[in-house]
């Protein structure tokens, strides 16, 4: 008998297990997208300007720090060593005396002249010199910059904060001055801290704007003297801006500009607050409207100006 071996037909095939096209591979995230999702950050990206603001003022206590060390060292090798904080301002006064006090005369018709330079020479070396460190503000401090993680804009701030504590320092000495030629100490002479205030916000801001420039071309601090000394002499340091008004006849727009110059208006806040022949209800009222006007212009616009070039600084 010959063996039957049975067969088992194969299943029928359905559309379910018939071969499909294989599965398309998970993608790979990309770099932003991991970043996105561990929460990373670019390094060096300029933050909000609300969070800039924030993380300025938590370095409040370094900025102020980093401003007296530069002022205590500034001097650090003189023999005369901080005494140069009020001699050097008088230095300057008593040249200026010579020169346009005596020689050329812009003494006359002036009431408390040398009180009145002193005070112009001392309130207008604030601006000057706050400027000036700030055009190095960034540029003459690259190791620090290029180290450390912090706000660059605290280094402009910093610097114009050293030098309202240098300024601080002269008015011991213009007190002294004042005292000597007879002026009476008045309540007035409270007026100086908002004069100085507003005075301080515009240096600062007009240092922010200089630092972004020096930052990108350090030559400014080459030319920035020149532009200064120009600044100063038609502020009203030397001589009286009222007298050379009602003496000449000159364009309208020429009151106008010599009037609104901002360091000729500090000038004359400190001046119609200390000098009594100068007394503060004399002040026209709009000067403090338009001290305030350069103080916030200069401030805010300065700082918005530096911030938007935050990630720049310390490249290149």
């Amino acid at each position: 008998m010959s063996s039957q071996v049975l067969h088992t037909p194969p299943p029928p095939t359905t559309t379910a297990d018939a071969p499909g096209p294989a599965p398309a591979p998970a993608s790979t995230p990309t770099p932003a997208e991991l970043a996105a999702r561990y929460g990373l950050t670019v390094s060096g990206a300029r933050p909000s300007l609300p969070e800039y603001v924030r993380q300025l003022w938590a370095r409040r206590h370094f900025i102020t720090a980093f401003a007296t060390a530069k002022l205590t060292a500034q001097y650090s090798q003189a023999k005369l060593g901080q005494l140069w904080q009020v001699v050097n301002p008088l230095l300057n006064a008593a040249v200026y005396y010579f020169i346009f006090g005596v020689l050329m005369g812009t003494s006359k018709g002036v009431p408390d002249y040398i009180p009145f330079l002193v005070t112009g020479v001392f309130v207008w070396t604030f601006t000057q010199s706050s400027i000036m460190a700030g055009t190095r503000a960034i540029s003459g401090s690259l190791g620090l910059v290029r180290a450390l993680h912090f706000p660059r804009a605290a280094l402009p701030v910093s610097y114009a904060l050293q030098q309202l504590q240098q300024l601080l320092f002269s008015m011991a000495a213009l007190v002294v001055i004042l005292l000597a030629f007879g002026v009476p100490v008045t309540a007035s002479w409270l007026l100086i801290v908002p004069a100085l205030t507003l005075q301080f916000m515009f240096n600062a801001g007009v240092a922010m704007v200089v630092a972004r420039i020096g930052a990108r071309t350090p030559d400014v601090s080459q030319l920035m003297p020149f532009v200064l000394r120009t600044w100063m002499y038609v502020s009203g340091v030397m001589w009286s801006i009222d007298k050379v008004l009602a003496d000449q006849r000159l364009p309208h727009w020429v009151h106008v500009l010599l009037e609104c110059n901002p360091a000729a208006v500090y000038i004359d806040l400190v001046r119609f607050a200390l000098i009594d022949s100068f007394h503060a209800s004399l002040l026209p009222h709009h000067v403090w409207a338009v001290a305030l006007g350069w103080a916030l212009l200069a401030g805010v616009g300065g700082f918005i100006y530096f911030w938007k070039a935050e990630e720049t600084y310390g490249r290149g």
